[in-house]
Formats: C-alpha cells, structure tokens, sequence
C-alpha cells in the first residue's frame, strides 16, 4: 500500500477498527500495536498524536524485529486469547467468534502491512521528514493463524508456545524460565536401561497414552534430575512441557492441574530431591494427590520425582521402637508413599568399570589429551578424594581437566605458552 492511496480519513477508520477488537484487544497493551492504534484514531486530529507513534517506533526497534509486519504478526500469533484456548481444549466455537476472529485479522493484517509513509501521511511534509521510519512487510496473518491453529497441540499457545520451561511463584502463579538448563540425552553416558524407561513413558505421555508418575531414587550425582530435564528437553518439540514445584509448594499442584487439563500440550510436573519428616504437611499433600490418580484425571500430566530416599521419608529409630500403638500401620504409610508412583527407577552408584566408561566417553567428546592408563588413575583419584564413584563426578572431572589445559584448545594454548617461555629463555 503506497503512499498516494493512503487518506487521513481512512487510516482514522482503521484506528477506529483497532480499538473495536474483542477477540485479539490484549494487543491493544503492546506498544507498538496499541500506540498505533491511538495515533491512527487521531490523524485528523493536527496529524495524531505524535508522542504514540514516535513510541510505537521506539519500541519496534527495541523489539529487533525488521518489519512492523513482523512484529504484529509474532504479536498476533502469541496472544492467548478466548478463540485459542476453545480450540486449544477442542470445544466447539460459535460462528459470530469464527467471524471475529476472521475479521479481526483482516484489520490487523492491514495494519501489519503498513509502511511508516502510510501511516505519516496525515502529516505535513516536513513533520514527516522529522519522524522515524520503519521498513514495510507483508504479515499474511489469515495463512500464519490457520498453520498456528493446525499446530497447538505440539505448540500450544501463549507462554507455553514462547518458553518450554516453567516454575511456581511465590503466589502460585506458572512462570517462565528464560534461561532454562540445556541438557540433552546425548550429553548423558550411562545409565541407559533407566533413562529409556523415564523416556518410553514420556513418549506414551506424548503420545496421548496412558502414562504413569515416576520416582527416580539413588545416590546423589548419578544423574536423576538431569535424565528428566534432558528428556523434557528432547521431546519439546512435540508438545511437551516441565514445570518444577518445590516441595513446599505441593498444596499448589490441584490448582496447577485445573490450569494445565484443558492445555492442548503435555506436561510434566517436575519435584527435584524430595524427602519428608514424618510429621511434614506436604507428606499428607503428596499422597493425597497421588492417591487423586493425576495422571487419570489430567491425562496431559505426570509427576516426575527425584529422591536420595527409597521411601521419601526421612525414618527414625523412634519411629520403630516408639509407643504408637499402631507402629506397624504408620511404618507401612511411610513405605506406601513411593508405591503410589507406578514406575519406579533406581539410579544406584555406578560400579569401577561403569565409572571409567563414563569417564572415557566424556573424556573422548572433550578431546583430551591423555593416555587411558593415566585418564584411569586420575578418575579413581578424583572419585577417592570425592568419597565414591558417580556420573556427576566424571563430569566435574572432566571439565577440570579440560581448564587444566588437558583438552584440544587448553593442550595448544599450553604449547604456545611452552614456546614463548622457551623463547624467551634462548634470548636471554
């Protein structure tokens, strides 16, 4: 749309159009859209009003987007509104929201597509030489929208389409991470036969099967946390989510679950290093939701656990050899808490040649330069001085050997330093 087919009086209507959205009005806060928007309502009005436009093109450049076309388009297509959520959880829409929902785009396709001459044309000539521009884009919001509607269930929408990550606020709210841990399977060596049960449910999870909640148990550093997050991680393009809870935070998981179960996507609630005092409160929340059955009644959601605990609970002599009258009941509801998980995986410390295998891997993916005999010894000094053999340890021995100068650029760096220092001896 050029320039020369553009009126004041028809860029007013367009902002009279933006300011009736029902369906997309949240766009109406973004301030690009919305400071458009308001400049555009009043382009008979002395030109508009400056101070929203020059803002609507401040935060465009802030957004690094190169087109305004391209900004509204990742605007509309990340808004979570009424329509997304219904077609989201599969209810029926009605035709007056389809017909908005059209229409709407319509509007803000018009908008998406405009250049900032089109939008300054209101102005006088040299009001307009003054103000900043911005390129001209095509959004095709009509074809974007359909292809985004035809991949919620692996996309999802809102922050669950922008971030694959999440934790509970203080208050209970879902949060992003933005800088979530990268982890990924092929980053794990070890302990296959584990890591492919945790990931056969999962896919079943993402699959739309059933799918059972896990308790992954063992000594600490022999990779629990870091199979789940990596799994997380590698079906994330098909739909799924984790979201970690803290311990204290249990008593939120129902209202977590009335959020998640309409979700097109999958997710996975995630409860790192869990254990219990006999007498804790979130001991008695636990139970009750897993005694809930949530993976029947969310069949979007399991719950993931990770303990240095077999039965969770932190168990004292006392609780053996007290006066409760009913001491072998009690024993067995504190054994009973991990039975209520349907799968359980044991992450046990890895033996001497398990040990040294994973340490070899590690050591061959960082190129160190090393013999085996002395990659050996130097493991089983570093597990000696760790007290005992792990997955976490042959990492942390790794790297340290890699900043040692032991790996492919730390070995050249030390054989330009030997160089120079063997240089500087002959000149001297």
């Amino acid at each position: 749309m050029s320039r020369s087919e553009m009126n004041p009086a028809e860029l007013e209507e367009l902002g009279c159009e933006l300011e009736a959205l029902a369906v997309f009005r949240a766009l109406l806060d973004d301030p690009v859209v919305g400071g458009l928007a308001r400049y555009l309502g009043g382009t008979e009005d002395a030109g508009g009003h400056v101070a929203d436009y020059v803002e609507a093109v401040r935060a465009l450049y802030a957004s690094g987007k190169p087109t305004l076309a391209a900004y509204v388009r990742d605007a509309v297509l990340q808004d979570e509104n009424c329509y997304l959520v219904r077609r989201g959880a599969g209810q029926p829409i009605c035709p007056s929201l389809e017909e908005s929902v059209g229409r709407e785009l319509g509007v803000l396709e018009e908008l998406a597509d405009l250049s900032s001459a089109d939008v300054l044309c209101a102005a006088d000539e040299g009001s307009a030489a003054r103000m900043p521009g911005f390129e001209a884009g095509e959004a095709h919001l009509h074809e974007a929208y359909q292809e985004r509607i035809a991949t919620i269930g692996s996309r999802g929408y809102g922050i669950y389409a922008q971030y694959r990550t999440f934790d509970v606020d203080r208050d209970g709210r879902i949060c992003p991470v933005r800088y979530p841990d990268p982890q990924r399977l092929s980053d794990l060596v070890g302990y296959e036969r584990e890591r492919g049960i945790i990931l056969d449910n999962t896919k079943a999870l993402v699959a739309g099967l059933p799918a059972s909640n896990i308790l992954l148990t063992g000594d600490a550093g022999t990779g629990k946390s870091s199979t789940v997050k990596a799994v997380a991680n590698e079906l994330s393009e098909q739909g799924l989510r984790i979201l970690e809870v803290r311990k204290e935070q249990l008593h939120d998981i129902p209202q977590i679950l009335d959020e998640l179960t309409a979700n097109p996507l999958k997710f996975i609630i995630f409860i790192d290093d869990l254990s219990f005092s006999h007498e804790d409160d979130d001991f008695a929340a636990l139970k009750a939701i897993l005694e809930g059955s949530v993976s029947a009644k969310s069949g979007n959601v399991v719950i993931y656990a990770t303990s240095n605990r077999r039965h969770l609970v932190r168990e004292r002599f006392s609780d053996r050899d007290g006066d409760d009258i009913h001491r072998n009941d009690t024993m067995q509801e504190i054994i009973s808490l991990s039975d209520r998980f349907g799968i359980h995986v044991s992450f046990s410390k890895p033996s001497k040649d398990t040990y040294l295998q994973i340490v070899h891997n590690l050591a061959e993916r960082a190129q160190l330069d090393m013999g085996e005999a002395e990659l050996d010894l130097a493991a089983e000094r570093f597990a000696t001085r760790r007290g005992g053999r792990s997955a976490r340890g042959a990492r942390q021995l790794v790297d340290q050997l890699v900043s040692a100068g032991r790996g492919p650029q730390g070995a050249a760096g030390a054989k330009a330093a030997g160089n120079a220092t063997n240089a500087a001896r002959s000149d001297s």
